[in-house]
């Protein structure tokens, strides 16, 4: 498709500099009123790996264009303008401080794909400069992080959308009625898992210099200083601790949200976890390849676990959430749904024959994009300037980003943890409660809002 072509533009942002501090503040004063008819003019900070996706995402509506990139790996960024011409005949501005990218007036909203360290100071000076943000999941490396992103979004008020796209889904909404109707009867137990056989040993390497093109300094940000290492960069950052939460919050933030979401939970009342490296044990990552973690909340328990190098997980499913009721069991995973009926029903629901009245399984059609779906909704949102019809608005990003460190606090204290709600930490455990918050380094300050 035939698209406009862009002049560039008048700026006094110097591309790809690097400043000590650049000013926020003139941009946070920027109110662009966005009508249905505009066309949306994005920015991407971080786009090696979901970051690019979403972009490619967004790039599939004809009223979106990519006028910004920002990444501290220059080839990177060399590639994704080379594939941009795929999309659009535009030439992107680019920015290795992606705080430049944010003083561009000309941009209306942000997608955030940066290692998960990162996102709670990026996410807040975005909305502080008055964009819109899509941010990757999970939240943030820290529950005092979410909640900070929380407070940003609800005191500027912009649509932030987080990058759990399960809530998109079609089926995932009819698994939520299904289970809401009582039909399954009392839900006693839901299990959450993610068996993860494509994930192989990550070898032991040697620290080694920074590639060239690569800031790395400002790659690291707030995280501890470290010598460079190929196995922390890129992709494989998720597997330590100064940066995520291993799969616990990778992948059980997607599964985790769709059991509090359907379960109408918020925050547990007990956490205990066990596991460890059990299947690779002399690997380089730093996060257990193998772990279970029992949430108690207030009438139902839910039971996390992973595991790295195999598939065969429970239901036969090597991702997926399970409702387990009195009548019924609903197992439902990215490929769609269907519900195990009991021999004998003891509830609401039953047949005359003394079982529950059986419901037809679903599978997901292969049409279904659904993070086109959740980019989709994203941008609705921002065309409405209602962020209440986002599908994961950023406080049920916060809940299910909390209660994945949660289960990570309790797999490093190695004892159950006891939540306090009302306080925010956890009750008569210190060493837990220390684990809440999250210190920067390298001059960098968490925001305050």
């Amino acid at each position: 498709m035939k698209r406009r072509n862009f002049t560039k533009r008048a700026s006094a942002i110097m591309a790809g500099g690097l400043l000590a501090g650049p000013s926020l503040m003139g941009a946070s004063r920027y109110k662009r009123y966005i009508s249905p008819n505009d066309t949306l003019q994005i920015g991407v900070i971080g786009c090696k790996g979901m970051g690019w996706s979403n972009t490619r995402s967004m790039l599939k509506m004809d009223d979106i264009d990519l006028i910004a990139i920002s990444d501290v790996d220059k080839n990177v960024i060399k590639e994704r303008v080379e594939h941009y011409k795929e999309f659009r005949e535009n030439k992107p501005e680019i920015y290795e401080d992606y705080r430049n990218l944010l003083s561009n007036p000309d941009i209306d909203a942000v997608i955030i794909g940066s290692p998960d360290h990162w996102h709670c100071k990026m996410m807040v000076d975005a909305v502080q400069s008055g964009k819109h943000v899509y941010v990757e999941k999970p939240l943030a490396n820290s529950i005092e992080e979410c909640k900070i992103m929380v407070e940003a979004a609800q005191k500027t008020g912009k649509v932030v959308q987080v990058g759990q796209w399960q809530r998109s889904g079609v089926h995932y909404k009819k698994a939520l009625e299904i289970v809401q109707s009582g039909v399954l009867g009392k839900i006693r137990l839901v299990k959450v898992w993610a068996y993860q056989g494509w994930m192989k040993p990550v070898p032991v390497l040697p620290d080694s210099p920074v590639p060239e093109g690569v800031n790395y300094d400002f790659w690291l940000g707030p995280a501890p200083k470290r010598a460079f290492n190929q196995n922390r960069f890129h992709f494989n950052f998720r597997w330590f601790w100064d940066y995520a939460g291993g799969l616990m919050t990778d992948w059980g933030v997607h599964e985790i949200d769709i059991a509090l979401w359907v379960m109408k939970a918020v925050s547990p009342v007990s956490v205990m976890a066990t596991g460890g490296k059990l299947a690779y044990p002399d690997d380089a990552s730093e996060t257990p390849d193998t772990l279970q973690a029992l949430f108690q909340y207030n009438d139902f328990n839910m039971l996390w676990e992973h595991a790295t190098g195999i598939d065969n997980g429970p239901y036969g499913r090597r991702e997926g959430i399970a409702f387990i009721g009195n009548n019924g069991t609903l197992v439902v995973n990215r490929g769609g749904y269907e519900v195990l009926v009991e021999k004998k029903a003891r509830g609401y629901g039953k047949t005359e024959e003394g079982k529950m009245a059986p419901i037809e399984a679903f599978e997901r059609p292969k049409d279904a994009n659904y993070l086109d779906y959740h980019t989709q909704n994203f941008v609705a949102a921002i065309k409405a300037n209602d962020p209440s019809i986002l599908n994961t608005p950023i406080a049920s990003g916060s809940l299910a980003a909390i209660n994945a460190q949660m289960g990570n606090i309790a797999y490093k204290t190695g004892r159950k943890v006891y939540w306090d709600e009302a306080n925010g930490k956890f009750k008569k455990d210190k060493s837990a409660s220390a684990m809440v918050g999250v210190k920067y380094n390298n001059g960098w300050e968490l925001p305050r809002i």
